[in-house]
């Protein structure tokens, strides 16, 4: 199992520039994959990850079988990740951004907002998160087909509670051909609010 950190985030925050973009971060997957010769790659993608994840598929389809989305986000060839979100939340995400060390960056949020039971988990989560390269909010992506590239693809619906921000797109992508939807009785960040039944949906792949 790897667990690949994108280029100027968490532990690699201090690789943070104004040249990190979508790109990079799907090239940070990709490289991986490369560099470690692996095959038959079940390839998961939490929240933004899911557009990463869907870069990688682009570009290197043959080394992957299953795709599997945790209340991600999922982009359309041609688009950004600005255009799914709603405007209102286009509008703030534009008017929070700040600069950091000559950089554009959007803020971490408040995860008092990923409705964590305990309050032990929310200051966790708080602890580790960093500021995100604007750059990918508006970077215009071109995957050349549709979402997936072909291989089977799972999303993990996070609904209680549920993200605002990412209903409409998963309205959009529910019920279509090759996409199976999992609802999971938690918030965002499922990793940490249901860490045992996300490993049980996870294995389900394996």
């Amino acid at each position: 199992m790897f667990c690949p950190t994108l280029t100027g985030l968490g532990e690699r925050r201090h690789l943070l520039s104004s040249e990190v973009n979508l790109e990079t971060h799907i090239q940070d997957v990709v490289g991986l994959l490369e560099a470690e010769e692996l095959t038959d790659i079940v390839l998961v993608g939490h929240s933004y990850g899911g557009i990463v994840i869907t870069g990688v598929a682009a570009r290197a389809k043959a080394r992957l079988r299953q795709l599997v989305y945790l209340d991600a986000v999922l982009v359309e060839d041609g688009q950004a990740w600005s255009d799914v979100f709603p405007p209102e939340v286009v509008e703030t995400r534009r008017k929070s951004a700040v600069m950091q060390g000559g950089v554009k960056t959007i803020p971490a949020p408040d995860p008092a907002i990923y409705g964590f039971a305990d309050p032990a988990d929310t200051e966790w989560v708080r602890r580790r998160m960093t500021p995100h390269p604007f750059a990918t909010f508006d970077q215009r992506m071109h995957w050349g087909g549709a979402i997936g590239n072909g291989l089977p693809k799972a999303y993990i619906d996070c609904r209680e509670p549920a993200m605002p921000a990412l209903a409409a797109i998963k309205e959009r992508h529910r019920g279509k051909p090759g996409s199976s939807f999992i609802d999971l009785k938690t918030g965002h960040d499922l990793m940490v609010s249901a860490p045992e039944e996300t490993t049980r949906i996870l294995l389900q792949y394996a």
